[in-house]
C-alpha cells in the first residue's frame, strides 16, 4: 500500500472536525512537515482562523516519532486533548493504518497527592502532621472544598486539578498537592503504586504525542533532570508567551515568611545549635527586608549581602543535618523531612544565586501591600539558555498568531536565542519563518482608528480627553466594547467614569471569574468588558458582542521595571538599541495580541481604536502598526464613528 500524502492526511483530518481546507493551513502543513524531516527549525505565524492546530497534528502524527507540543494556556492543552487530537486521530487511523496514542503531562503539584490526602499535611508549628480535614471547619469555604476534594479523590481518573470543577482556591489545593521537591518519590512512598502524578509519567512515556506547559518545558530545560519523554520533535505552540514562561520558571525570590516558614519546618528535626543559626539569619533578613524599597539592586546592599550570606550558611548546615539524624517520635517522619529539606534548599538555593552576584542576573526588591516585601532575581536574557537546551537535540517548530513584528521573525528570533534568518555557522541553529496569513479579509473586515488628536500620555494624571474619546466611540459602537488598559488602575478608572455616563453594562476585570465575565460579555451586544493585559490573551468571542477593541495607550513597559529596563540597557551597551529591542518589541507583541481579538470569524467586523497618538505620529509607529494586521488604517475620528454606528445599526438588523 502506497504511504498516504499530507493533502490526503491534511483532507481527512479538516473533515473529520467539520471544518473546511485552508491555503495557509495546507502551506503550514506542509512547511512543518519539511522542518521535521530534514530536522531544522521552523518559525510559522498563522492567524487566526487558520486551524493551526490540525495544520502542525496533522504532519507531526504522519512522521511517526514521538512529538511534544507544548502550549501557553489551559485553554488550548485542553482543546488539544479533548477534541482536535481524538478527532485527528480517529480521522488518520485507516490511512496511517495505525493509531497514534496522546497523553497530557504537567507538573507535579498539579495532581492530587494521595499521601497527602490520606496522611495529613505537615504542620508548621508542631511536630508530625494535622489533619487539614478535622482542622478545617465544615462550614468554611476551605472546608467545603476539602470534603468537596475528598469525594473526587474516590471518582477521579487522572487526580489533576483542572479535572475538578468548579475549581478550587490556590490554599485549598496546597493541601492536597506537592511540590517535586516535597515529593517523597513513588518507591518510599505508601501511595507510590497508585500516585496520579507517575501515572501521568508512565502515559508521556508510552505515547506518541505528549501535550505540557510551556512552564514544564522551562523545568525540563533548566533543571537538568529531564521531566519529559525522549522526543524527535518539539511544537511550541502560543511561541509568543515562550521568553516570558521561561523567565517565570528561571526567577527566583526570597521573602521572610518564606524563610521563617524554612525555619519553623526545620527546627523540630535538626540541632538545637543548626536551628537557632538559621532563625538568626532569618531575623537578621527579616530586618533588612523592612527597610528595602522597590527598584533594581545594580550592586546587592552590603547589608543584604550579609544576611544572605548568613542565610545560606545556616540553610547549609541545616540541610546536612536533615540529612543525617533521625527522630522516631515525629509522626509520617519522612513526608515533614522532606517537606522541610525543600522549604530549606529553596532558601539556600536563591541566597546562594543572589550572593554569587552572576553579571547575567538582575537582582531587585519589590514590595506587595499584602506579603510585603520580597528580594527577587532573574536572567537578563533567557535566549542562551532557550539557544542550547531547545534547539540542540530535535526538530523545533514555533508558531502562533503574533510571531512577525515590524515586518520580521528576526525581532522574536533573537528572543529565542536565534541568529538572524540565513546566517550560516557551525553553532548556529539552522531556522526558516513562514507567515501563512489569516483566512480574514483584514482591509474589508477591521479599522485601526489612531486617535492622533488626543494629548500624549503621561505617566500619571487623569486622560479626560482619552475618557471622553472613549464614551463617544462605546455609544458610536451601542456597546459591544472590549477595552483593554494598560493597568488596572486605569480599567478601574474608566470603568467608573463610564458608568456614571452611558447607560451600557461595564463587567469589569476582577469583579467577577474571567471566565463568568466572559460569558456575559459575549450574552448581551450592549455589554462592554474592560480589563487589563492579561485579558489580552484570552478572550474569543466571534460575532456581533465585540465591534470594538480600545487600547487605552501603547503597552510598553513601566520605566521602573527591573527587568525590562535591566535587558534594555544591556542591549545598548552592546551597541543595539535597546528600546526597540525590547519596549517596542514588548509592546508591539501585546498589541497584536490585543488586535487579534476584534476578528475572530469570517463575518465580523469592527474597528481597534488605539487612544494614543504615538501610534500615529512617533517615529516607532510604523513598526507598532506594522506588527497589527493589516487592518484599514484612519486618524479620522468622525470616520470612526460613523463606521461604528452603521456597524452597530447592521447588527441590530440582524437581531443581533
Amino acid at each position: 500500500m502506497t504511504k498516504p500524502s499530507l493533502p490526503e492526511l491534511l483532507h481527512a483530518a479538516v473533515t473529520a472536525v467539520g471544518g473546511s481546507e485552508r491555503p495557509g493551513q495546507a502551506a503550514m502543513a506542509e512547511a512543518v512537515a519539511e522542518a521535521v524531516d530534514d530536522q531544522s527549525h521552523l518559525l510559522v505565524q498563522a492567524g487566526t482562523g487558520t486551524g493551526k492546530s490540525l495544520g502542525y497534528l496533522v504532519p507531526a502524527l504522519a512522521h511517526g516519532e514521538r512529538v511534544v507540543v507544548a502550549t501557553a494556556t489551559l485553554a488550548l492543552q485542553r482543546q488539544l486533548v479533548e477534541r482536535d487530537l481524538p478527532r485527528t486521530v480517529d480521522a488518520l487511523h485507516p490511512l496511517l493504518r495505525r493509531r497514534p496514542q496522546f497523553a497530557m503531562l504537567k507538573g507535579r503539584s498539579n495532581y492530587l497527592c494521595l499521601h497527602r490526602l490520606h496522611e495529613g499535611v505537615p504542620q508548621d508549628e508542631e511536630e508530625g502532621l494535622f489533619d487539614q480535614f478535622e482542622a478545617a471547619a465544615p462550614s468554611s469555604k476551605l472546608g467545603q472544598d476539602l470534603l468537596r476534594m475528598r469525594d473526587w479523590s474516590d471518582e477521579t481518573e487522572t487526580g489533576d486539578r483542572d479535572d475538578l470543577t468548579p475549581g478550587v482556591s490556590d490554599r485549598a489545593w496546597a493541601q492536597i498537592s506537592v511540590s517535586s521537591r516535597e515529593c517523597l518519590g513513588a518507591t518510599k512512598c505508601a501511595y507510590g503504586a497508585e500516585c496520579f502524578a507517575e501515572m501521568a509519567r508512565e502515559r508521556a512515556k508510552l505515547a506518541d504525542v505528549v501535550v505540557t506547559n510551556h512552564a514544564l518545558l522551562a523545568i525540563d530545560a533548566i533543571e537538568g533532570a529531564p521531566v519529559l519523554p525522549q522526543h524527535e520533535v518539539l511544537i511550541v505552540d502560543e511561541a509568543h508567551e515562550l521568553v516570558s514562561r521561561v523567565t517565570g520558571v528561571a526567577t527566583g525570590e526570597l521573602t521572610p515568611g518564606q524563610v521563617n516558614r524554612a525555619v519553623r519546618r526545620a527546627a523540630k528535626l535538626v540541632n538545637e545549635k543548626a536551628a537557632d543559626a538559621l532563625q538568626t539569619a532569618s531575623e537578621g533578613f527579616e530586618r533588612v527586608m523592612e527597610l528595602a524599597l522597590p527598584g533594581r539592586l545594580e550592586e546587592v546592599p552590603e547589608d543584604l549581602g550579609y544576611a544572605l550570606m548568613a542565610l545560606r550558611d545556616a540553610a547549609r548546615t541545616v540541610i546536612s543535618a536533615l540529612g543525617a539524624t533521625r527522630d522516631k517520635s515525629v509522626q509520617d517522619e519522612d513526608a515533614v523531612r522532606k517537606q522541610a529539606m525543600a522549604s530549606v534548599e529553596s532558601v539556600h538555593s536563591v541566597a546562594e544565586r543572589i550572593t554569587q552576584g552572576s553579571e547575567y542576573d538582575v537582582v531587585w526588591y519589590e514590595r506587595h501591600d499584602r506579603f510585603g516585601a520580597s528580594v527577587r532575581v532573574a536572567p537578563l536574557s533567557v535566549s542562551g539558555l532557550l539557544r542550547e537546551k531547545l534547539f540542540a537535540e530535535r526538530s523545533v517548530v514555533l508558531t502562533s498568531a503574533t510571531l512577525k513584528l515590524g515586518g520580521d521573525f528576526n525581532g522574536v528570533g533573537a528572543s529565542l536565542g536565534l541568529a538572524p534568518e540565513g546566517t550560516a555557522g557551525d553553532n548556529v541553529p539552522q531556522w526558516k519563518g513562514l507567515d501563512v496569513g489569516s483566512p480574514f479579509d483584514y482591509p474589508k473586515q477591521g479599522i485601526l482608528y489612531v486617535a492622533r488628536h488626543l494629548a500624549t500620555p503621561g505617566r500619571e494624571g487623569s486622560r479626560t480627553d482619552m475618557l471622553d474619546e472613549l464614551a463617544e466611540l462605546v455609544e458610536a459602537a451601542g456597546g459591544r466594547t472590549l477595552g483593554l488598559f494598560s493597568s488596572m488602575r486605569a480599567a478601574q478608572a474608566a470603568a467608573e467614569e463610564l458608568r456614571g455616563r452611558l447607560d451600557k453594562p461595564i463587567l469589569l476585570q476582577g469583579e467577577e471569574t474571567l471566565g463568568e465575565l466572559i460569558k456575559n460579555f459575549a450574552a448581551d451586544p450592549e455589554t462592554c468588558l474592560f480589563g487589563t493585559l492579561s485579558l489580552w490573551q484570552g478572550v474569543d468571542v466571534p460575532g456581533a458582542s465585540c465591534q470594538l477593541v480600545i487600547m487605552d495607550r501603547i503597552p510598553f513597559p513601566r520605566p521602573d521595571d527591573p527587568l525590562m529596563s535591566a535587558r534594555q540597557k544591556a542591549v545598548e551597551e552592546a551597541g543595539g538599541n535597546g528600546f526597540m529591542a525590547v519596549a517596542a518589541t514588548h509592546a508591539a507583541l501585546l498589541m497584536a495580541q490585543g488586535a487579534g481579538r476584534l476578528v475572530r470569524a469570517t463575518g465580523d467586523k469592527g474597528v481597534v481604536a488605539v487612544l494614543d497618538p504615538r501610534l500615529a505620529n512617533a517615529r516607532y509607529g510604523s513598526y507598532l502598526r506594522a506588527s497589527l494586521p493589516d487592518f484599514w488604517y484612519t486618524t479620522d475620528r468622525n470616520q470612526a464613528r460613523r463606521s461604528l454606528a452603521s456597524i452597530d445599526a447592521a447588527a441590530k438588523a440582524d437581531g443581533k
